[in-house]
């Protein structure tokens, strides 16, 4: 029997549609019938690609004996934390505060005032290793809650109290951030095998686009070093798929031979800009490469007949991790023959020992990188693997996600000179302008000719952030016009006049227990680092005062908050580097726009490029043609009509 999930649209809950457990979306209705019913409220929040929530979901939440516990005494609430980042940002900031860390899947146990009196992420069945079973623990807090309520109410209270302290408001620009960044990030860095910290390795690429900006800027030799280092091994690992291109989540190991097998749409975006960024500074073709290769994947897997991006792909086959990507050498030999098989296996470090569970993750550690090897070759294996398994895909289109992708190809397009990054970045474009935006008001996700809910500061922020893009890509002033469009959006709906900074979620949007503002920057930049960087962009380019205003208001707050560790807040320091020492600005007088055909190949990535249609007072046409005026930081070089001249 169905339960009340098997009429949405997200792959997540429709997984658990046929649960014998009585979930429910979140809706007023489940919270009506806990309060009518006087039962507290089990909370699970995961997503459709997520290991463990598969986990969990097999050992539990299948189980006939669990059910009938979460039936009984408890109202059971189904999220996909991808469709509500606002929901999710609040009960994982409860799960941290309880447990000191957080993951998914996140379980939640609150009151139907949606207050939480308990936290955790995965539990067993039954207890096991230490480790109480989600049956005894079922059982003990519904005890509770019916014996003395009181002392759950009291911590409930306390956790929503604690979380809703206010920040320290920011009153001054931190300049000495970006120096103390370096140094963390230098004291982390591994030189022997790139990367920071220990295993498990994110790539968070938005560091290492900081680290670019801080060499060019400063000169420092090691700030780029920990940046090659990094992308190279991140490439020559297994957490690239040397088959079928794309980058999974990230590496298990210290070496980035092992990775958590799941790709997800926003690290492929992130990784594209990082090593396009990479190509401009170094010119070293590796780089250009890596990021055409993962495009090729995104484009051939994760779009959309209508050119929307896919958010996901898993990293299960029947049941087992990374199963779809493991290799053998018999297989190779017979597919590829005695000859390019033997070559296609040693180049790839695939032996009949294996790298992973007597098996082998296709990789480069131990071989030399030759740009174009078994290209030829590679087509086959990768038809070959696709037939033996398949892999889920969550092919629900998010607008944050799909936004960053979009900037990603936009700048692909101008390292690669090759039109198909731009024009499947406009098509995207237009794909959000059509079925994920009504007005100026954007939508979160889109999936079988259905929207959800109002969109977040993300969703906006990003969409600021890709129209930017598409501008300095296209010269277009109609992407630009619609970026200060959003940003005025953003600025009504989301901004905090009184402390500062955005909120989560605007004034149109379902008013939670919380009204959080995310500024770390995670797995993705915030979107307070994009709106610093929006916001600085935007008054670069326009020298419009509002923008200005707001860009030293939005830089002393994230000073404040990136105070206590600055290495966590790399997008911010991006925009913050720009704001302390603007890049250079070209302002392009238009006497005929066939003048601007192809010209963004022709500027650096970082620039600031203003188009003005026509001379003005201020920008007069230099002998009756296209002029380009260059200033750089308060110094302005005479107007040119060739670029080539600056």
């Amino acid at each position: 029997m169905k339960n009340y999930l098997f009429n949405q649209t997200s792959p997540y809950l429709l997984q658990h549609a046929d649960n014998p457990v009585n979930w429910y979306p979140w809706c007023e209705e489940a919270f009506e019938r806990a309060r009518s019913e006087d039962k507290p409220v089990f909370l699970s929040i995961g997503y459709s690609t997520c290991h463990w929530c598969h986990v969990m979901a097999h050992e539990s939440f299948e189980d006939e004996e669990i059910a009938e516990i979460l039936n009984q005494y408890y109202i059971a609430i189904k999220v996909d934390k991808e469709e509500r980042p606002d929901i999710d940002s609040i009960y994982m900031s409860v799960c941290q505060a309880f447990t000191g860390s957080g993951g998914w899947p996140t379980t939640i146990i609150m009151t139907p005032e949606q207050k939480p009196f308990f936290a955790g992420t995965y539990f067993p069945k039954t207890s096991r290793y230490g480790q109480i079973g989600l049956k005894e623990l079922l059982l003990a807090v519904y005890e509770q809650w019916k014996a003395d309520r009181k002392v759950l109410l009291e911590s409930a209270d306390e956790i929503i109290a604690f979380l809703n302290r206010q920040t320290t408001v920011g009153n001054n620009i931190n300049m000495q951030l970006l120096d103390s960044a370096f140094e963390i990030y230098k004291s982390i860095f591994d030189d022997k095998f790139g990367g920071f910290g220990e295993a498990p390795k994110f790539p968070t690429p938005h560091n290492l686009l900081f680290l670019m900006q801080y060499y060019e800027k400063n000169g420092n030799k090691d700030a780029l070093k920990m940046v090659e280092k990094t992308l190279l091994q991140m490439y020559r690992g297994g957490m690239f798929d040397h088959i079928g291109g794309g980058f999974s989540r990230y590496s298990t190991d210290r070496y980035f031979l092992v990775p958590h097998f799941e790709k997800m749409l926003y690290d492929n975006a992130l990784l594209i800009l990082a090593y396009c960024r990479a190509y401009q500074i170094t010119k070293k073709q590796v780089y250009c490469d890596v990021a055409e290769k993962t495009a090729t994947y995104i484009l051939r897997e994760m779009t959309s007949p209508e050119g929307g991006f896919y958010s996901a792909q898993d990293a299960d086959s029947e049941g087992v991790e990374g199963k779809y990507y493991l290799l053998e050498p018999d297989e190779i030999i017979e597919l590829l023959g005695e000859k390019k098989g033997k070559e296609f296996n040693q180049y790839f470090d695939i032996t009949d020992r294996g790298n992973f569970e007597g098996k082998n993750i296709p990789n480069l550690l131990k071989s030399e990188i030759t740009i174009g090897k078994f290209d030829d070759y590679l087509p086959h294996v990768y038809e070959y693997r696709k037939k033996r398994y398949s892999l889920h895909l969550d092919d629900k289109i998010l607008t944050s996600w799909n936004t960053l992708m979009i900037a990603a190809l936009c700048h692909l397009y101008r390292v690669s000179r090759k039109e198909i990054y731009l024009n499947t970045a406009i098509r995207a474009q237009e794909f959000i302008q059509k079925n994920l935006c009504e007005g100026n008001t954007l939508y979160i996700s889109w999936r079988e000719g259905q929207r959800s809910g109002k969109g977040l500061l993300d969703d906006y922020a990003n969409e600021v952030f890709a129209l930017l893009s598409l501008y300095e890509a296209t010269l277009d002033g109609v992407y630009l016009e619609k970026a200060k469009q959003f940003c005025d959006k953003i600025i009504s709906d989301f901004y905090d006049n009184d402390r500062g900074g955005f909120f989560l979620y605007g004034k149109e949007n379902e008013q939670l227990i919380l009204r959080p503002k995310e500024t770390y920057d995670g797995a993705v930049f915030s979107g307070n680092s994009a709106m610093a960087y929006n916001l600085g962009r935007l008054y670069l380019i326009t020298g419009e005062k509002k923008y200005g205003e707001l860009a030293e208001c939005q830089m002393e707050f994230m000073s404040a908050e990136a105070e206590s560790y600055p290495a966590g807040y790399a997008m911010f320091l991006v925009a913050l580097s720009d704001y302390i020492e603007p890049q250079e600005k070209i302002t392009i007088v238009v006497k005929d726009k066939r003048d601007l055909v192809n010209l963004s190949w022709r500027i650096p990535l970082n620039s600031v490029v203003y188009v003005v249609k026509g001379m003005t007072k201020e920008y007069p046409l230099k002998d009756d043609k296209t002029t380009f005026y260059i200033c750089r930081g308060r110094t302005c070089q005479p107007p040119v009509n060739e670029l080539d001249n600056l």
